[in-house]
């Protein structure tokens, strides 16, 4: 086993260190500085995405995209992390363009779309997936368009006794913070042909302060839908 460490100027800056290594599972990302931590890595064949996926299209985030009324849309995931919603949209039917701009996770979501295009459980919605690793603002520079686009930035963390999820906190130690993510919206807009969709959590302010056409919530999470100026149809 061959390990790499990886700094990003951030996460340098901050003295955090990570390692990229190929386990039994596929590429995974170890943070040492977290000696309790399990490796991260991008795994689109576990029970969560399966059961997310026989859930089917009546599930909050399909309904938000609209996949219970239109057939094989177009989506962009300009915050794609590890893929889960994105990969969870392609199985069921949609066809994604997945960015992340952090490249260690960037890797991890590579990997795990090279692995799923192997397995025949997995093969046929990872060829309606394609990866970039870079800034999705960069993407959205209006040569190509989506029918929809979603947003799942960061939003800071309010309890300090209750930490993020591992591997939030590692993202977060990665990059920061998502201080630019009121400015993806109206980039989404502009390139977005029935509608862009912010996840956010259940207490947060709307993106950019703006106040989208429409809502779907959850318990811990809501859906705020954001319809271009002159759509097609919503």
């Amino acid at each position: 086993m061959t390990d790499t460490q990886d700094r990003t100027p951030g996460e340098a800056a901050r003295g955090f260190s990570f390692v990229l290594a190929q386990g039994a599972g596929g590429l995974e990302l170890r943070a040492p500085q977290h000696p309790g931590f399990k490796p991260i890595h991008c795994d689109w064949t576990d029970a969560e995405i399966r059961r997310r996926v026989a859930a089917g299209k009546q599930q909050l985030l399909a309904r938000a995209i609209g996949l219970h009324k239109h057939k094989d849309l177009t989506v962009l995931d300009a915050t794609a992390g590890l893929g889960r919603d994105g990969f969870v949209l392609a199985a069921l039917g949609a066809r994604l363009t997945m960015v992340e701009r952090q490249p260690l996770f960037a890797a991890l979501l590579a990997d795990a779309h090279a692995r799923a295009l192997l397995d025949p459980l997995t093969q046929a919605a990872a060829r309606r997936v394609q990866v970039h690793a870079g800034d999705a603002v960069a993407l959205m520079d209006g040569t190509l368009r989506w029918d929809v686009v979603h947003l799942d930035p960061m939003y800071p963390h309010r309890d300090k006794h209750a930490l993020p999820q591992k591997e939030m906190q590692v993202l977060r130690e990665l990059t920061g913070s998502d201080p630019d993510a009121d400015t993806l919206l109206a980039p989404a807009l502009a390139v977005a042909v029935r509608r862009v969709v912010v996840k956010r959590p259940s207490h947060a302010p709307f993106l950019g302060g703006r106040e989208p056409a429409f809502q779907l919530k959850g318990k811990q999470a809501r859906y705020d839908v954001y319809l271009p100026i002159t759509p097609t149809t919503t």
